[in-house]
């Protein structure tokens, strides 16, 4: 399988291609619209055709490109299913295998981010949304956040693949790329080592984090498979404008 890792600044999120090397096929895991040239570059830089983009959750803090590359080059649109998105054409569910080629995804459903978050797993690499980040994990405070389902979908469902497991997350905020499962049940400072369900709801209850800045129209735009909102603050307007930005990996 040809995967790559492709990095968009302005939202520090992490979108994946993954190719099959036998029928040419590809799919994007939470590509953002204002890289999606770049993306579809890189596609075709390998030779590949895209297939499917695939959402691990709908975000907050970017439009995904989902609908916008249906347009460009007729890819199909995946997400999970629990958020009964009727722009979709397949809805992914646990225990039922997104398969595209060689490329063969099964979904784990990890909610606690968002009620409908799902991580994907591909052999020794997972790709694990905002569900587990590298020393970290997404926020619990919004689209119906729960910090005690994190704590198990993390503790109880990813942490129990195995140690040697990449973790591939969808951000990361100080250049960081790639941890594993080992990595993250020793050293993630949220939901590692002896951590109790507790003491976790309490470090989650007291970030203090700010107000998402996008968050108003991110979510409404994405809940239609990426629609960019008119009337954007001139300030916000970059996050829909389409923009080329070199891959990472």
């Amino acid at each position: 399988m040809i995967i790559r890792q492709l990095f968009e600044p302005l939202s520090s999120t992490y979108t994946y291609l993954l190719g099959c090397e036998e029928t040419g096929q590809a799919v994007l895991i939470d590509p953002v619209v204002n890289a999606m040239e770049r993306d579809l570059a890189e596609v075709k830089r390998l030779g590949l055709a895209l297939a499917y983009s695939l959402d691990t959750h709908v975000h907050a803090d970017h439009i995904t490109a989902a609908l916008h590359l249906k347009t460009a080059v007729g890819s199909k649109i995946a997400a999970p299913a629990y958020d009964r998105l009727p722009c979709t054409d397949i809805g992914i569910e646990e225990g039922k295998p997104f398969q595209v080629g060689s490329i063969s995804l099964a979904p784990l459903y990890t909610p606690g981010h968002t009620d409908g978050h799902f991580a994907y797993l591909s052999g020794d690499r997972v790709f694990t949304g905002d569900a587990l980040l590298i020393e970290g994990c997404g926020r619990t405070d919004f689209q119906n956040g729960d910090a005690e389902a994190l704590y198990k979908s993390v503790r109880e469902k990813l942490f129990t693949l195995p140690d040697d497991v990449l973790v591939y997350p969808a951000h990361d905020y100080q250049g960081r790329r790639v941890s594993s499962i080992a990595q993250e049940k020793k050293r993630n400072p949220r939901l590692g080592a002896e951590r109790t369900l507790e003491e976790f709801k309490h470090i989650m209850a007291n970030l203090k984090l700010p107000y998402p800045k996008f968050i108003d129209y991110a979510v409404p735009g994405n809940k239609q498979c990426g629609v960019c909102p008119t009337g954007l603050p001139e300030e916000l307007e970059r996050y829909c404008r389409h923009m080329t930005v070199s891959p990472q990996g």
